[in-house]
């Protein structure tokens, strides 16, 4: 199985609709999505590539392991 590696910001999105985030607001050129539960919100800017390091920081605050990342892209893909 591949590590982490940069997808497109608009996969991540998917994949945190999947997870049950829901898009709240936008201020320049980052998405704020929230989900009931969660400390903080999870931001994403708008680059065509998602770099690892923002990733892993969002996986963190979902609470979601790497692994368990990876099978969901698998499956939304």
């Amino acid at each position: 199985m591949p590590g982490l590696r940069p997808i497109h910001w608009r996969k991540f999105e998917k994949f945190l609709f999947f997870v049950g985030c829901q898009f709240s607001r936008e201020k320049g050129d980052h998405r704020v999505y929230t989900r009931p539960g969660l400390l903080r919100p999870i931001v994403v800017p708008r680059d065509t590539q998602l770099p690892v390091f923002i990733i892993r920081n969002n996986l963190r605050v979902l609470g979601i392991k790497v692994g368990d990342y990876l099978e969901i892209l698998e499956r939304i893909s």
